[in-house]
């Protein structure tokens, strides 16, 4: 496929799902509830070496839930994050592509399900078993996510990280991760310009012929967490003919209104927002602090704001549940109806 048709691949999605689509909420937050103990520099990562059968029950629930799209579980995994804890370059490139095959895995039980109407592993009454259009993500997450000290919070990486080096981080992965069988790149919380202009020049430099889209994350509703502009960023952003989509994710709710407008100024891409539930993130204690998170029933109140404000994929992040997803997913629906 040309990346002339990349550029409206997430336009063209939107269009089978009546309008809108729904993203799937946090990976980390639920495999945490199943029972995984994810205090690991691969955080989410290290369930594909211990537990993979928990990444799939997530997806799946996910995709219960009402999500058009699952993001794999790649955001921490990289070949170096790898090598760190002794495992090799060839066993790390087999886990990226693994962490896809999951969810693909995932989204052929859901399918199957749907197909055949089983309801037998859904107990609560409210699934939302029916065949519908599903994509699967690769989640690239950022140089500060590798890092693990909560720098992928602050973009604020040190004057001997350029382009160049970021470029070259990042290279190795997005080649593995374009092969792997995904949809598309999600190429997740980026905190700043720099990192925005690598992932961009990286998909010219390797002509990856798979889209992408970028999200950003913000802590002030203006800027990037890195203190770039939000205008400045997206403008990299759509000025790459691989990227579907432009967004914004792990930023708290209340932000999202005035980055979607700074967005669309720059833009006609489909406009993508997943934010975390509100919280704080202590990069040095590694958790997240209660300031002012907001219940399922809050977040979803944003979400016809979000809308209407030229939103059309919406979904959640960190601290965010299959109970949010679904209420989404009602609220997008009703919309879909109406359109």
């Amino acid at each position: 496929m040309g990346l002339k048709i990349w550029s409206t691949f997430l336009a063209d999605f939107l269009r089978q799902c009546g309008g809108y689509a729904v993203i799937d909420g946090g990976l980390a937050t639920e495999l945490e509830r199943h029972g995984a103990d994810l205090n690991d520099p691969l955080w989410s990562a290290k369930c594909l070496v211990s537990s993979p059968h928990l990444i799939r029950r997530v997806h799946l629930d996910y995709l219960e839930a009402g999500a058009n799209i699952i993001i794999s579980s790649s955001y921490q995994a990289t070949l170096q994050g790898f090598e760190e804890k002794g495992i090799s370059r060839e066993e790390g490139e087999a886990l990226l592509k693994r962490s896809v095959e999951i969810a693909r895995e995932a989204r052929n039980i859901y399918n199957d399900r749907a197909a055949k109407g089983s309801w037998d592993d859904f107990a609560d009454g409210l699934s939302n078993l029916k065949c519908r259009p599903v994509l699967v993500a690769a989640s690239v997450g950022s140089y500060g996510a590798y890092l693990a000290d909560g720098s992928e919070y602050s973009g604020i990486y040190g004057d001997a990280i350029s382009v160049k080096t970021l470029k070259d981080f990042h290279r190795r992965r997005v080649q593995v991760l374009a092969n792997s069988g995904a949809d598309l790149i999600a190429f997740e919380t980026t905190p700043n310009k720099m990192e925005a202009q690598a992932y961009a020049e990286l998909l010219e430099e390797e002509a990856i012929n798979i889209p992408a889209w970028f999200s950003f994350s913000s802590k002030d509703g203006t800027n990037v967490v890195g203190g770039d502009s939000m205008l400045e960023c997206a403008s990299i952003a759509d000025s790459c003919k691989q990227v579907t989509g432009i967004g914004i994710n792990c930023t708290p709710p209340r932000y999202i209104q005035g980055l979607i407008q700074s967005i669309r100024k720059v833009t006609s891409k489909p406009i993508i927002v997943y934010p975390n539930s509100g919280e704080t993130y202590d990069g040095e204690k590694k958790e997240w602090v209660a300031s002012t998170g907001v219940a399922e029933e809050d977040f979803v109140s944003y979400v016809d704001k979000w809308c209407e404000a030229g939103v059309s994929l919406i979904g959640g992040c960190c601290r965010t549940t299959p109970k949010t997803i679904r209420a989404i997913s009602k609220v997008l629906s009703s919309r879909s109806h109406r359109v």
